[in-house]
């Protein structure tokens, strides 16, 4: 029975502790995609089509890239 009141207390602080590897992750690989994304920008061959802004592009990349740390 005690087993069981501990149980959601681990959940919400396994939770919370991944949120915070998220978080610094996020803030770790933001710069390098901030980069990609300018350096996308500035090719020659890039098309002038609308898009988001660089931070946005940047913010998209390391969100799309960021899961595959956790996987496994």
């Amino acid at each position: 029975m005690r087993s069981e009141a501990v149980r959601p207390f681990v959940a919400v602080s396994r939770s919370r502790s991944e949120a915070v590897q998220f978080r610094t992750i996020l803030a770790a690989t933001y710069p390098v995609f901030l980069v990609a994304a300018v350096v996308q920008r500035l090719r020659p061959g890039a098309a002038a089509l609308p898009r988001r802004s660089v931070f946005g592009e940047a913010r998209a990349m390391a969100l799309s890239a960021i899961p595959f740390a956790f996987m496994g």
